[in-house]
């Protein structure tokens, strides 16, 4: 039950989200999108109205929330949203699952707190702005998110890691840099061969974040390339 109260009150917390992307959510879409009934979105908007959200029902189109009620901290130009905008359909082009839904969620929850106007124009440039290529392609990896988070952490990764000649072997790395070069690459220390390596996440057969931290390389990305040579 507790597991079930945690999924309900992350469903909410989403669909306030999708009533600030959108000027009208329906309840059909609300249920399609986190594959629940309608009856409950239903419950859930009523939920919502008894926590003090100011939803508005318009009869025949959907739910709407009341004009001025938004999450206030940051405010951007329509420039700048539609730069994110632009940005999101650039990242549908990654082959990495993990970086295109995070993403795709920031950008709802960026789009969440523009002014009506401003969000308008980013939704209708979103559903104009479209890279056909990138459309329902396949995505051969699933964890750079997880090595950013490494990398920003400073977190030791154990890997189960097949070559292009197709060993494989397990290792321990110590994540650097995150580059793309038409596909990623992940720059990591690698214990094993004691040297930096290049790694393919989509060559990644396993994969562990530990607790244990590594020591900060100290040297920038550009000192990295002027200094090292690099195999994969």
């Amino acid at each position: 039950m507790e597991g079930d109260e945690v999924k309900r009150i992350s469903r909410l917390t989403a669909i306030l989200t999708q009533l600030q992307t959108r000027r009208i959510v329906t309840a059909a879409s609300l249920a399609e999108k986190f594959d629940v009934s309608k009856r409950t979105i239903y419950r859930d908007i009523k939920a919502l109205e008894k926590a003090g959200v100011p939803v508005l029902t318009e009869e025949g189109k959907g739910y709407v929330l009341m004009e001025g009620y938004r999450i206030p901290p940051i405010m951007f130009t329509e420039k700048q949203a539609n730069a994110l905008i632009l940005a999101e359909q650039l990242v549908l082009q990654s082959k990495d699952a993990s970086f295109v839904q995070d993403y795709a969620e920031a950008v709802d929850k960026i789009k969440s707190i523009l002014k009506y106007t401003v969000q308008d124009k980013a939704n209708l440039l979103a559903e104009r702005t479209k890279y056909n290529e990138a459309l329902n392609q396949e995505r051969s990896s699933s964890n750079l998110s997880d090595l950013q988070y490494a990398l920003t952490n400073y977190f030791l990764v154990k890997i189960n890691y097949t070559n292009k000649e197709g060993s494989s072997t397990d290792r321990l790395i110590e994540p650097f840099a995150i580059v793309n070069a038409e596909n990623w690459y992940l720059i990591a220390w690698c214990r094993l061969r004691n040297e930096f390596r290049f790694f393919r996440p989509d060559r990644i057969q396993r994969m562990e974040i530990l607790t244990e931290h590594f020591e900060p390389h100290n040297l920038t990305l550009q000192e990295y390339f002027d200094n090292y040579q690099n195999s994969y």
